[in-house]
C-alpha cells in the first residue's frame, strides 16, 4: 500500500492511500478512497442484473418455445436446452482464457456485449420469420429450415457471448475489493452474496414479464426486450469507467505459461530419484510449507538444470491441480440443477395453473420461486445467519465456503426426492382421473404442489452455487480469476452435457419394444418420478465423494476454505 503526503485534520494519511496491485483508468495507482469498493461493484452488479434479465428471457422458456413453434418432441427439446446449457457453462473457459491472457477482462466485456446484443438481435429476427413468407429475391419462401438455421445460429452466439461475459463481470467486480485490508475483504465475502442476489432479481424479473409476453403476446417481442435490455447494461458498465480497478498483469510470462511449465518440468524429470527431489526441496525451503506433500509428484519440476520452475510457480500449478476433485465431485449437483428449466416446466404445464378466471400463470414463471426464494433468504444469510456464524467460527465467511457447499448439495438431494414425491402423487392423480391418454388435458392437481422443489432450489443456491463462486475465484492464482469462475461454471456445463446424456440413454432404453419412454409427450404415461428417484441417489453418493475429497482440501490460503 502506498501513502504520498495527503493528511486529513488528524494528520492522517488519507487521499493518497492507494492499493498494491491495481491502477485507475488512466493506469495509475488506483487510490482507495476514490476506486472500487461498493461504488463500482454497483455499476457491475447492475450490468449483471441486465445480463441475466436478457439470459434467462432466453434460457428460462426455451423447451416451450423448441416444443412449440419448432415442433420438437419433450425428449429432443430437453437434450438441445441442456446442450445449449451445458455449452454456454463450457464456453466462458474460452473468455477467461481471452481475458487473463490477452485482452483484460474490461476489454473483454466490451466484446462480449457487443456479441451479446447481435446474438440478441437474430434471435428476435428468427422469431419473426414466418415459415410461409418470401423474405428476398433469392429465396422463393422461408422454410422451417431457414428459421430453425437462423434460431440456432442466433442461439449459439448468444452462448458465445456470455461465455466472455459471465465469468469477466464477476471477477472484475471481486476486483474492486482488496482482500489484504481487512474491512474490504469482509466486503468481497457479501460481494458474492448481493451478486447473487441482483443476479436472481433480474432472473425474477424475467420470469413474470418476459415469460408472459412470450406464452401471451408475442416471441419476437419476448426476444426483444433482452436484446434492449443488454444495450442499457453496456451504457451503464461505461459509466463507471472512472470508478473502476484495474489488476496489474506481470510483464514477464503469462500465467498459463508458467503453469504449464511446471507440468511439463514434472513430466520430463519422471524419471529422477527421489533423493534429487528431496534435495531440492531442502534446498528451497519447501519441506517446512503444509502442502508440500500434496501432490508431490510436481516437486519434481524443481529438478531442473536452470531452475525456472520457482516455488510460487509450484504451488500456482498445485492450486488448480487440487479444485479438480472438487470439481468432479460437484457435477451430480449440476445436472440436478438441470431439471428445473426442462421437465419442471413441462410438469407444471400439465397442472392446474388459474390464478383467476381469466388468468393462467406460465409454467416458466414456476422458475420464479427459484429466485425470489434465492432473494429472500440471501438478506436473512447475509446479514443473520453469517454474523451470528462469526461470533462463534471467527471467519469472515462465518463458515468455510466447503461447508457451505456442501450443506448445498445435501439441500439437493432433499429437493430431488420432494420432487419424486411430488410426481408421484401427479401420476396418481392423473390415473384417479382416467386422464393417462389423455395428454392435452389439465391434471386437477394444483400447479402450486411444485413450489416447495423450486423454493429448496433456490435456498440450495443460496448455498452451493454462491459457495462455488468465491471458492474457485478464491482458490486459483489471482491472475486466474477469471479461469477460476469459467471453472465453476464449467461445472454446470458439464452437468447439463451429462444430463442430456443421461436422458438420451434412458430415452432409449425405457422405449425398446414398445414401452413407454420415461419421458414421453404424454408424461401422463411417462416417469418422471423414476428419473427424479435415481438423480436423488445420485445426489447422495455424490455427497458422500464430496465430504471425502473436502475433509483433505489443503487451502490456498489458511482459515479460507
Amino acid at each position: 500500500m502506498a501513502i504520498s503526503g495527503a493528511v486529513d485534520e488528524a494528520g492522517t494519511p488519507l487521499l493518497a492511500v492507494t492499493v498494491d496491485g491495481s491502477v485507475d483508468y488512466r493506469s495509475k495507482p488506483a487510490v482507495r478512497s476514490s476506486s472500487g469498493g461498493w461504488r463500482s461493484a454497483g455499476f457491475i452488479i447492475g450490468v449483471e442484473v441486465a445480463e441475466r434479465f436478457a439470459y434467462y428471457g432466453i434460457s428460462s422458456n426455451l423447451i416451450t418455445y423448441l416444443t412449440g413453434p419448432l415442433g420438437q418432441s419433450t425428449a429432443a427439446a430437453a437434450a438441445n436446452v441442456n446442450a445449449w446449457s451445458g455449452t454456454a457453462s463450457l464456453l466462458p473457459l474460452l473468455g477467461a482464457f481471452v481475458a487473463d491472457s490477452f485482452l483484460g477482462r474490461f476489454r473483454t466485456i466490451l466484446a462480449a456485449s457487443a456479441l451479446y446484443i447481435l446474438g440478441l438481435c437474430l434471435l428476435t429476427l428468427s422469431a419473426m420469420i414466418p415459415s410461409d413468407c418470401k423474405v428476398s429475391n433469392l429465396l422463393s419462401s422461408c422454410s422451417p429450415r431457414f428459421q430453425v438455421i437462423t434460431f440456432f445460429s442466433a442461439l449459439y452466439l448468444v452462448a458465445l457471448a456470455q461465455g466472455g461475459h459471465k465469468p469477466c463481470v464477476q471477477a472484475f467486480g471481486a476486483d474492486q475489493f482488496d482482500e489484504k485490508e481487512p474491512e474490504e475483504c469482509k466486503a468481497k465475502s457479501s460481494f458474492f452474496n448481493w451478486w447473487y442476489f441482483g443476479m436472481c432479481f433480474g432472473t425474477l424479473t424475467t420470469l413474470w414479464v418476459l415469460n408472459y409476453i412470450q406464452d401471451n403476446l408475442s416471441w419476437a417481442l419476448g426476444f426483444g426486450i433482452p436484446c434492449i435490455a443488454m444495450v442499457v447494461a453496456l451504457v451503464v458498465f461505461l459509466l463507471g469507467t472512472c470508478t473502476y480497478r484495474f489488476s496489474i498483469r506481470r510483464e514477464d510470462r503469462s500465467p498459463f505459461v508458467r503453469i504449464g511449465n511446471v507440468y511439463v518440468a514434472a513430466v520430463k524429470n519422471w524419471s529422477v530419484s527421489a533423493e534429487a527431489v528431496a534435495a531440492a526441496e531442502e534446498r528451497l525451503g519447501l519441506v517446512s510449507r503444509n502442502s508440500s506433500q500434496q501432490f508431490s509428484f510436481l516437486n519434481k519440476a524443481l529438478v531442473t538444470k536452470n531452475g525456472s520452475c520457482s516455488i510460487d510457480e509450484l504451488e500456482e500449478a498445485k492450486s488448480v491441480l487440487r479444485l479438480a476433485p472438487i470439481w468432479l465431485t460437484c457435477l451430480v449437483y449440476a445436472v440436478v440443477f438441470a431439471q428445473s428449466p426442462t421437465f419442471f416446466t413441462k410438469q407444471g404445464a400439465t397442472m392446474e395453473r388459474s390464478i383467476t378466471p381469466g388468468y393462467k400463470i406460465s409454467p416458466a414463471t414456476l422458475q420464479s420461486f427459484i429466485s425470489l426464494s434465492i432473494v429472500i433468504f440471501i438478506p436473512i444469510y447475509d446479514r443473520v445467519l453469517i454474523p451470528i456464524a462469526r461470533s462463534f467460527t471467527h471467519k469472515p465467511g462465518g463458515i468455510t465456503m466447503l461447508q457451505r457447499i456442501g450443506t448445498g448439495i445435501f439441500l439437493s438431494f432433499l429437493a430431488m426426492v420432494i420432487a419424486a414425491l411430488v410426481e408421484m402423487k401427479r401420476l396418481k392423480t392423473a390415473a384417479d382421473y382416467g386422464l393417462i391418454d389423455s395428454p392435452d388435458a389439465t391434471v386437477p392437481m394444483s400447479v402450486w404442489w411444485l413450489v416447495p422443489q423450486y423454493v429448496l432450489f433456490g435456498i440450495t443456491d443460496v448455498f452451493a452455487m454462491v459457495g462455488l463462486q468465491e471458492f474457485f475465484y478464491d482458490q486459483v492464482p489471482n491472475e486466474l480469476r477469471s479461469v477460476g469462475l469459467a471453472l465453476y461454471l464449467s461445472i454446470f456445463g458439464i452437468g447439463n452435457f451429462l444430463s442430456s446424456f443421461m436422458i438420451s440413454i434412458i430415452e432409449k432404453a425405457t422405449s425398446q419394444s414398445g414401452q413407454v419412454s420415461w419421458f414421453a409427450n404424454n408424461l401422463n404415461q411417462a416417469h418422471l418420478d423414476y428419473f427424479y428417484w435415481l438423480l436423488a441417489c445420485l445426489s447422495f453418493m455424490g455427497l458422500g465423494s464430496y465430504l471425502y475429497v473436502a475433509k483433505s482440501y489443503v487451502s490456498k490460503r489458511l482459515n479460507t476454505s
